[in-house]
């Protein structure tokens, strides 16, 4: 499966920005999909799920309660809504397909499909 992710951007502290992640290629419904993200010199982070049909999310503790991941099975399409927005979520964002193996994937070798990132920038 191939994944396009866009949305990113320049936002101030306490905005908001949505992230989509587009994906072609096989069936979109047949895999767990995430979001990730990385600052230079450190490692890629999980930062939420969304498993198979959409009833189960689940998110690292750095974002509950400010970021909403969702996915549309007609459109193809995941979806980060992030809210309230601090300088410390800057970071290039990688959306990411599990085909299966693990319940409710959060570690990077646990997703096989990567898309090309989005970098998300929140000035103080």
């Amino acid at each position: 499966v191939q994944l396009q992710a866009y949305g990113g951007g320049l936002v101030q502290a306490g905005g908001s920005l949505r992230l989509s992640c587009a994906a072609s290629g096989r069936t979109f419904s047949n895999y767990a999909m995430g979001w990730f993200r990385q600052v230079p010199g450190k490692e890629r982070e999980f930062v939420a799920g969304n498993w198979y049909s959409g009833g189960i999310t689940y998110y690292a503790d750095s974002v509950k309660g400010r970021f909403t991941i969702s996915r549309d099975n007609a459109k193809n399409t995941v979806y980060l809504q992030m809210n309230s927005l601090k300088p410390e979520d800057t970071a290039v964002y990688y959306c990411a397909a599990s085909s299966g193996g693990s319940l409710y994937p959060r570690r990077v070798r646990e997703y096989d499909y990567w898309g090309q990132g989005t970098q998300v920038t929140v000035s103080s």
